[in-house]
């Protein structure tokens, strides 16, 4: 390919790729001059959400918020633009914020994993020998956050029983967006489907938890893949991080 035809494809890619995905910075640009068909082949991935759109516009940005600011990936550059894009496609302040609150719920994954270990290792050395029966305060709270909630599971079972004071805290705070919040149910469970399934995270309890959820709150299974699909393509992340060093890195030796 001659220059003039590598630069006018370069442009080509260009073009389709931020018709596509609304943002360019110095990552793509970039992967553009390193290997413009490895950009136009993710673009084409991670496009298909948008082609296909079994999710309204603003839900899909939503996911992707999902998918980049919660904190077992946290990956900031692109979280602007999801929010831009979010609001532009008719979402509202709060219904952003209550993505974002959704996440924050992540962090309970240290007692759903980290309890049933302490568990094992209290019946282990004997010290344990079964569950002990809840007061009537566990009972309340138990019966409080499948009501706020909408759901039990049993992975709470022995947190309730342990630490009741925190789990009574934490059904305030994982609550107000089913209190309050002005998104519907199954698009908040898209939003713990998108961490749960993410690859950095990865957290299949929950996961198929909140896939059971979703799909009798009326989510589709069109929908569901689709929230799975954006969260496939966070693999980027590390290329549009690592590609600018190495073309800096290039220049020094060139």
């Amino acid at each position: 390919m001659t220059d003039s035809a590598d630069d006018a494809r370069k442009a080509e890619i260009r073009r389709e790729y931020e018709a596509a995905h609304g943002e360019w910075d110095g990552g793509t640009q970039a992967v553009l001059d390193l290997d413009p068909e490895f950009l136009a082949a993710y673009s084409t991935l991670a496009a298909v959400p948008d082609r296909v759109g079994a999710l309204p516009e603003k839900v899909r940005h939503f996911v992707r918020l999902a998918v980049a600011a919660n904190s077992t990936h946290l990956y900031l550059p692109p979280v602007r633009g999801h929010i831009r894009r979010a609001l532009q496609a008719g979402a509202t302040p709060a219904e952003v914020m209550e993505v974002l609150e959704c996440c924050a719920t992540l962090g309970i994954h240290s007692m759903n994993i980290g309890v049933p270990i302490l568990v094992d290792v209290l019946e282990q050395e004997g010290i344990r020998t079964g569950a002990a029966e809840l007061d009537e305060y566990q009972e309340r709270l138990k019966a409080e956050f499948t009501e706020k909630r909408g759901y039990w599971h049993s992975f709470w079972n022995e947190i309730l029983e342990l630490a009741p004071e925190f789990f009574d805290a934490y059904t305030e705070f994982s609550s107000v967006p089913w209190v309050s919040g002005p998104l519907e149910p199954k698009v908040k469970e898209f939003m713990y489907i998108a961490f749960d399934t993410a690859a950095t995270h990865l957290y299949t309890s929950g996961l198929r938890l909140h896939i059971e959820n979703a799909v009798r709150y009326g989510a589709t299974a069109a929908e569901i893949v689709e929230v799975m699909e954006i969260a496939a393509t966070l693999g980027i992340h590390g290329v549009f991080e690592a590609a600018p060093v190495l073309v800096e890195e290039a220049r020094k030796l060139s």
